[in-house]
């Protein structure tokens, strides 16, 4: 393939999914259809089945996009809980909410998907969580931990960054960070 085909191919790709990211972020899985897909990414839809298969694969693919947790993870283990902490202030006192978050809490009714949504859960947050945890029960407590993650981001989609009294910064991980604490605990 020469390079010019190979960047309008790499462009095509781009545009594809940032416009499936957006509209599984306002209207869910369900409602999005593979024809409004390729209308927002100006593409043919043959080009959206060649490049992601299916609908479910291209959603896949969006989720994909969003990373695990950068660096939240990494370092001594006595300091997970703050780090931990520290990365939810930041999610909830942000102005833009992840588009993969919103493409999962608006698509997680979906039978279709509840595999991919669940495995992408699993391989991001819970499993790289887990293994990091020492002691019995260690699957357990990271079930607890993702748990108040993802209904951070829950709780920012509903409200917003500006969501009732919020405290100052180092107030929010104060106590993010004693939640963490607790739920993380052998």
């Amino acid at each position: 393939m020469d390079e010019t085909r190979q960047r309008d191919r790499e462009g095509t790709c781009r545009r594809i999914l940032d416009a499936a990211r957006r509209l599984f972020a306002d209207l869910g899985y369900e409602q999005v259809t593979m024809r409004m897909i390729a209308a927002e990414a100006d593409a043919n839809i043959a080009l959206i089945n060649r490049y992601f298969g299916s609908k479910r694969e291209l959603f896949a693919k969006v989720l994909a996009m969003q990373g695990r947790f950068p660096g939240v993870l990494d370092g001594p283990e006595e300091e997970l809980p703050r780090r931990l902490a520290e990365y939810i202030a930041e999610r909830l006192r942000s102005d833009q909410a992840s588009p993969v978050l919103a493409a999962l809490i608006r698509s997680s009714n979906s039978p279709e998907i509840h595999e991919i949504i669940r495995d992408r859960v699993s391989s991001a947050i819970l499993g790289p969580l887990s293994a990091r945890l020492p002691g019995p029960d260690a699957a357990f407590r990271a079930t607890i931990a993702t748990a108040l993650i993802t209904g951070t981001g829950t709780m920012h989609r509903l409200y917003g960054p500006d969501s009732g009294d919020v405290p100052d910064r180092e107030a929010v991980i104060a106590r993010l960070t004693a939640v963490f604490e607790a739920c993380l605990r052998v």
